[in-house]
Order: structure tokens, then C-alpha cells, then sequence
């Protein structure tokens, strides 16, 4: 058990997991400005400005360049691994989600003409724009450097 304690000093993780939760934090002050009404539910949503997974997986491989050197291995596997995440948020989650919203519609027009239908309406928002995948990578990067390790 005494090595599972290390888990808490593990300054990689404990940037990425703030970068994420800043991610969602800042998308409540969005819904915020947007809508001008909190909506907690985007808190532990996935979609919307800016995204955390991007947010999440930038920060991770810039706490590693910054841990263990920018040549190395692990950094160049937590590299790649963030670029096919940021990929998929912004490609084919975003694809899914709008054939979500087409379904949804084809549901809607079907609940109109046979009312004994009972469906539960699909996600639609699982994706994100490019500009969301920047925002995110971006302020992944930013909570990276301001969290870097005192050398």
C-alpha cells in the first residue's frame, strides 16, 4: 500500500487531471455567458468549449516533456496519443453526434404520427469543433507550463 501512495506525488497526473477539471470548470463559465443561466450539467458533460479531453491530453504530454525530457519515448507515446484523441474529439465523435441530432429529428416526426413509440432521445452533443480542440490543447499546455516542476 505504501507504493500506492506515490500515486498522490505524481506531479504528471495531478497537471493533467487539473487541466481537465479546469476545462470543465471554464465550460460552466461559457454556458454562463452564453445562455446567462448556470447550468451544472456541463460539468459532466462531454462536448462544448473548451474541450478537456484536449485540455486533459495536452497537458499530460507537456508534464512528461517537462518531467523526463522532450526526446524520450514516453514523451513521444503521450504525443501520439493526444494527437488521436483530439483527432477523434474533433472527427468522428463530432460525426456522431450530428448523426445523433439527424435520428433525433427522424424520432420526433416519428413520435408525431405513433404516439406508441417510446424512445429515449440520442446524445448530441458527444464532439468538438476545431476551434474547441485548440482552446482545449491550449489551455492544456498553459496549466503545463505554469504548473512545471522547479528544477
Amino acid at each position: 500500500m505504501k507504493d500506492f501512495s506515490q500515486i498522490f506525488q505524481n506531479h504528471v497526473l495531478w497537471v493533467a487531471l487539473i487541466a481537465c477539471i479546469t476545462a470543465q470548470a471554464l465550460k460552466l463559465v461559457v454556458e454562463l455567458v452564453q445562455h446567462r443561466a448556470i447550468n451544472p450539467k456541463v460539468l459532466v458533460e462531454t462536448g462544448g468549449m473548451p474541450s478537456a479531453h484536449s485540455a486533459l491530453v495536452t497537458a499530460l504530454a507537456c508534464g512528461v516533456g517537462q518531467t523526463i525530457g522532450w526526446n524520450t519515448p514516453a514523451f513521444a507515446v503521450t504525443s501520439v496519443f493526444a494527437v488521436i484523441v483530439m483527432y477523434d474529439a474533433a472527427g468522428v465523435r463530432q460525426a456522431a453526434g450530428k448523426q445523433a441530432k439527424i435520428l433525433n429529428q427522424i424520432l420526433d416526426e416519428l413520435f408525431q404520427e405513433h404516439a406508441e413509440f417510446d424512445q429515449d432521445r440520442l446524445k448530441e452533443l458527444l464532439g468538438h469543433t476545431p476551434v474547441q480542440v485548440i482552446a482545449g490543447s491550449v489551455l492544456g499546455v498553459l496549466i503545463a507550463w505554469l504548473a512545471s516542476p522547479v528544477v
